[in-house]
């Protein structure tokens, strides 16, 4: 690559050397492919960002960059000398540094620990030096700005804003050439401390990869942005010269712009089967809806933005903060998902991790289905084998699961074929209401379009679904109307043809254009 500016007056273009340069590169995991063909370069001084829907690639691209991934192909160089870093130290070393969004700090060592991790001052004996720990510690601190947070706190104790600072610093004191900072706002009331943070790194040349949903601050701190979509970068533009639905436009696909949903026939029914009303905590902020018999209602979010906490509460995993829940008319107060499926005509969850939430690798296909059921398969207090088997296959049979399957351990099953069985399960309990969480997730084509005609063909009986997808053109499919969180908050209700991949993404970021006069109410 050569400057564009050099040469107008016929001498030679100079060619750029970027900070860290990253062509072809690709991950997979077993049949799975993360990143199908990422392309990016950042150039020393100027803040880049990096956007992309759920489920884009981002996340795999950036531990790549900084080594806790290694890419199965593909190309990086750092400063024009190639750059394959084997651990997060390895690119440390080399002056690349990341802030994550999961914060990596250690809870129970302070501050100045903490920062200075992995290479704690010692003392004249070779034992780490408590008192140098905290004089650097200090100094780190007062070079960026936070020299009210006490080194010798322990992390565990300070607020959530303020650890987050404290992974930015790290990361900012680390980065000679190159700094990531994955979601850095997201715990953050304002910008100020941030951005005059990184001004500062820029102005000693060094590139800064920024990654964020929220694009009005991507708008006030970045250049340029490289955009990915389904594992690929699709396209690296000059901000000043993209509008927002040009970036709407590229995270989601051209051909997205006219998609709609196939009609389906709803039951007409005045009855509410589950209301919610000012529902907050665990990330929601007076959130209310109401599902009726015969809805497919989505939720469409960026990460962290409430979904787990709606979903967890009711299911009866988490307590609301303030709100009301009622179901079948009657207020409740749910306390577990057992009590959950009991109340009124039942609500059955489906977790978002089937492999730690939900299945019981060790037992059969056939007995994970009918656990919620399982008195249904005895005679007495024996558990009769073909009983078991039937009441399994006839819930399999919605989801077009192969019925060998059934015999099988469930753990050595494929993800689709678990994530079948779980809706089976789900779908045996008889209860009426559905709360599922991103229900098709890691599984193939053919088993996404099982699972939406077993969705389908469960609310034209009347039943009621709640579900959480990453990705939206499940949700475009499926849902007769959709909340757009943002913040906690209903950011949008769409309803109809209104549920478009653009619309939907714009809402996520929070685009104010497309919010609605009525607030949160669905």
């Amino acid at each position: 690559m050569f400057d564009q500016q050099s040469g107008a007056d016929g001498t030679v273009p100079r060619p750029v050397v970027h900070a860290l340069e990253a062509t072809g590169l690709k991950k997979v995991y077993g049949a799975t492919v993360a990143l199908e063909r990422a392309d990016i370069a950042l150039t020393p001084g100027k803040v880049h960002a990096l956007l992309g829907e759920n489920g884009a690639g981002k996340s795999t691209l950036v531990r790549i960059l900084t080594g806790a991934v290694v890419p199965n192909a593909g190309r990086m160089t750092l400063t024009g000398q190639p750059y394959a870093p084997q651990s997060l130290i390895e690119a440390r070393d080399r002056k690349v540094a990341t802030a994550f969004q999961e914060l990596s700090l250690v809870p129970n060592l302070s501050v100045a620990q903490n920062l200075l991790l992995p290479h704690l001052p010692r003392g004249r004996a070779g034992m780490v030096s408590a008192r140098e720990t905290l004089k650097a510690g200090t100094e780190i601190l007062s070079r960026h700005g936070l020299d009210r947070i006490d080194p010798a706190a322990e992390i565990s104790k300070l607020p959530l804003a303020d650890r987050q600072r404290i992974e930015i610093t790290r990361a900012l004191d680390a980065a000679g050439q190159v700094l990531i900072l994955d979601e850095p706002t997201a715990s953050l009331a304002e910008t100020t401390w941030l951005f005059a943070r990184i001004e500062e790194a820029t102005a000693r040349g060094v590139a800064v990869l920024y990654i964020s949903h929220r694009l009005a601050e991507v708008r006030e701190i970045c250049s340029d942005a490289t955009v990915l979509r389904n594992g690929t970068s699709v396209a690296s533009v000059d901000l000043s010269h993209a509008s927002d639905g040009d970036i709407f436009e590229m995270m989601v696909g051209r051909e997205a712009r006219h998609e709609r949903r196939p009609r389906r026939h709803r039951p007409e029914t005045g009855a509410v089967r589950l209301k919610v009303e000012g529902l907050t905590g665990y990330g929601l902020d007076d959130v209310s809806f109401k599902l009726s018999p015969g809805d497919i209602l989505g939720v469409a979010a960026l990460e962290g933005q409430g979904q787990h906490g709606l979903f967890r509460m009711l299911a009866g995993l988490e307590h609301p903060k303030a709100g009301k829940i009622e179901v079948d008319g009657l207020p409740v107060r749910l306390t577990s998902p057992r009590n959950a499926l009991r109340t009124g005509s039942g609500i059955a969850y489906l977790p978002e991790e089937r492999k730690t939430e939900g299945i019981l690798p060790g037992l059969s296909a056939a007995t994970n289905v009918v656990l919620p059921v399982m008195g249904q398969a005895s005679r007495g207090a024996l558990i009769t084998e073909g009983r078991e088997m039937a009441i399994a296959k006839a819930s399999a049979d919605k989801v077009e699961m192969n019925p060998r399957y059934l015999s099988f351990p469930i753990g050595d099953l494929s993800g689709g074929n678990q994530q079948k069985a779980l809706i089976a399960r789900t779908l045996a309990t008889g209860a009426k209401t559905l709360l599922l969480f991103d229900p098709s997730r890691g599984v193939d084509v053919g088993t996404k379009q099982s699972i939406y005609g077993a969705i389908r063909a469960f609310a034209e009986t009347g039943g009621a679904v709640l579900f959480y997808s990453s990705e939206l053109p499940e949700i475009v499919q499926l849902a007769d109307r959709c909340l757009a969180l943002y913040g906690g908050s209903v950011m949008r209700c769409f309803e109809g043809e209104e549920i478009t991949e653009q619309a939907l993404v714009a809402a996520m970021l929070g685009h104010v254009e497309f919010r609605t006069t009525e607030g949160s109410q669905a």
